[in-house]
C-alpha cells in the first residue's frame, strides 16, 4: 500500500472501518446463527476473544512504564516545589470542578425525565459485588509499602505517587540528577516509539472487540431500561460535547470545534477498549503532538486524570442511583442528593480506569444512601456499551483539563493546536504506521 493512499485512509479511518465491520459481522453471525454452538465457541469466545483480548493486553503492556516514565519526565522538570503544588492543586481542582457538574446535570436529568418504573422490581433481583473500599481506606492505599509491587499490581495511585517522589527528588540533586533525567527523556522517546508499533494493531484489534460485543449483548436487555440508557446517553454527550468545550473556552480562550476534531483518534480508542489506563498512550500521544500541551504537564496531569477523573461513571452514578430509587418506590431527599454529589465525587478518586469498575463504586453510593444494591442487576445488561461511551468522556475530560492548565501554565504551544496537520507530520501514529509500509 503506497504512502499516498494511506495518507486519505489513516489511522482513525482504519479504525472506523474495523469498527464498522466488526458490529455488522457481529450482527450478521449472530441473527444467521442465533444458537450456534460453534459460532459460540471457536468465533465468540475463540478468534474474536483471542484478538481482542492481545489487543487490550498489548496497550495494557505499555500503561505502567509509560505512566512512570513520563511522571517522572514531567516531575523532574518541575524543579521548583511551588510549581509542583500549583500544578498538581490546578489540576486536582479542575478534575473535582468538572465530576462534580458531571453529577448535577446527571441527577437533574434523571429527576426531570424519571425513566425509572415500579414495574421492574421484582423480588428475584440478586447481585453480588464485590465490597467498596472505604474512603480512608482509599487515602490510606495511595502510599505505596513497596513500589515494584504497586507496578506489578497496577496500582496506578501508588505508582503515581512514586514516581512524583522519585522525579522530585532527581530534580534536587544537581548535575547527577540532570544525567538520570536525561537517562529517563531518553526511555520516553522509547516507549512512545514501543506505542507507536503496538497502534498498527488498532485497527485489527477494534474489529475484533466489536464483533464480540455485538455477537454478545442481547437486545432484549435494552427494552426493560431504555430510558435509563437514553438519559445516560444524552447527558454523557452533553458532557462530552457541551460542557467541555464551554469550560475549554472559558478558561482557555481556544477554538473547541478544533479541540473536537483533534481529539477523534481518543475517543475511538477509548470507545472500543473501555479503559483509560489502555487508552492513556493515545492520549498523551494526541495532547502533546495534535493539541500542543508540553510534556511537562501533559506527562503529569493525564496519567494522574486516568486514575481520578471519571466523570462519565460520575455521570452514570448520578443516573443510576436516582433510577434505582425510583424502581423502588424510595424517595431521596434534598440531603440524600448532596450525598450523593459528595460521595461519588469522592469515589471518582479510587476508581481505577478499567472496564465495568464503576459498578463496584456504584454499590458504594448506593450504600451511601440506604438504597438496595440488588437494583444494580437492572442496569447490567446495558452498562458494557455506555461504559464504552463514558469512557470515551472520561479521557476527553482528562485532555481538556491538560490544555487548560498547560496554557495557564504557559507550556503550551497554540501554534501546535491551531495547526490542523500537526502531529501528522512527526511523531504520530499515521505518520509512523505509514513509515512502516502498512
Amino acid at each position: 500500500m503506497n504512502a499516498t493512499k494511506n495518507s486519505k485512509f489513516g489511522l482513525t479511518g482504519k479504525i472506523l472501518l474495523g469498527m464498522g465491520t466488526g458490529i455488522f459481522l457481529g450482527l450478521l453471525l449472530r441473527n444467521l446463527f442465533p444458537a450456534s454452538e460453534f459460532v459460540q465457541e471457536y468465533i465468540t469466545d475463540g478468534l474474536f476473544h483471542v484478538v481482542g483480548t492481545i489487543f487490550i493486553s498489548s496497550l495494557k503492556m505499555l500503561v505502567v512504564p509509560l505512566v512512570f516514565i513520563s511522571l517522572v519526565c514531567g516531575t523532574c522538570s518541575l524543579s521548583e516545589p511551588s510549581k509542583l503544588g500549583r500544578l498538581g492543586g490546578k489540576t486536582l481542582a479542575f478534575y473535582l470542578l468538572t465530576t462534580a457538574i458531571a453529577l448535577t446535570i446527571s441527577i437533574m436529568a434523571a429527576i426531570v425525565i424519571h425513566p425509572g418504573s415500579v414495574s421492574l422490581a421484582s423480588e428475584s433481583m440478586n447481585y453480588s459485588v464485590k465490597e467498596a473500599p472505604s474512603f480512608a481506606s482509599v487515602l490510606i492505599n495511595i502510599m505505596p509499602s513497596n513500589p515494584l509491587r504497586a507496578m506489578a499490581d497496577g496500582n496506578m495511585l501508588q505508582i503515581i505517587i512514586f514516581a512524583v517522589i522519585f522525579g522530585f527528588a532527581i530534580a534536587h540533586i544537581g548535575e547527577r540528577g540532570k544525567r538520570v533525567a536525561a537517562l529517563f527523556d531518553d526511555l520516553n522517546e522509547v516507549i512512545m516509539r514501543v506505542v507507536t508499533l503496538v497502534m498498527q494493531l488498532a485497527p485489527y484489534g477494534v474489529f475484533a472487540l466489536m464483533a464480540k460485543l455485538a455477537l454478545s449483548l442481547g437486545t432484549e436487555t435494552f427494552s426493560s431500561v431504555v430510558q435509563y440508557f437514553l438519559v445516560v446517553l444524552g447527558v454523557l454527550l452533553l458532557h462530552g460535547f457541551v460542557v467541555y468545550p464551554i469550560l475549554l473556552t472559558l478558561f482557555s480562550g481556544l477554538n473547541p470545534f478544533t479541540f473536537v476534531r483533534k481529539m477523534r483518534n481518543v475517543q475511538l480508542f477509548a470507545f472500543s477498549t473501555a479503559s483509560s489506563n489502555a487508552t492513556l498512550p493515545v492520549t498523551i500521544e494526541t495532547a502533546e503532538h495534535r493539541l500542543g500541551a508540553h510534556n511537562k504537564i501533559a506527562s503529569f496531569t493525564l496519567p494522574l486524570g486516568a486514575t481520578i477523573n471519571m466523570d462519565g461513571t460520575a455521570i452514570m452514578q448520578g443516573v443510576a442511583t436516582v433510577f434505582i430509587a425510583q424502581v423502588f418506590g424510595i424517595e431521596l431527599t434534598l440531603t440524600d442528593y448532596v450525598t450523593v454529589v459528595v460521595t461519588a465525587t469522592l469515589a471518582s478518586i479510587g476508581t481505577a480506569g478499567v472496564p465495568g469498575v464503576g459498578l463496584i463504586m456504584l454499590a458504594m453510593v448506593l450504600n451511601q444512601v440506604g438504597l438496595p444494591v440488588e437494583g444494580i442487576v437492572l442496569i447490567i445488561g446495558v452498562d458494557r456499551l455506555l461504559d464504552m461511551i463514558r469512557t470515551a468522556v472520561n479521557v476527553t475530560g482528562d485532555t481538556v483539563a491538560t490544555v487548560v492548565i498547560a496554557k495557564s501554565e504557559g507550556e503550551f504551544d497554540e501554534q501546535v493546536f491551531n495547526d490542523p496537520k500537526a502531529g501528522k507530520t512527526s511523531g504520530s501514529f499515521d505518520q509512523e504506521v505509514h513509515k512502516a509500509g502498512y
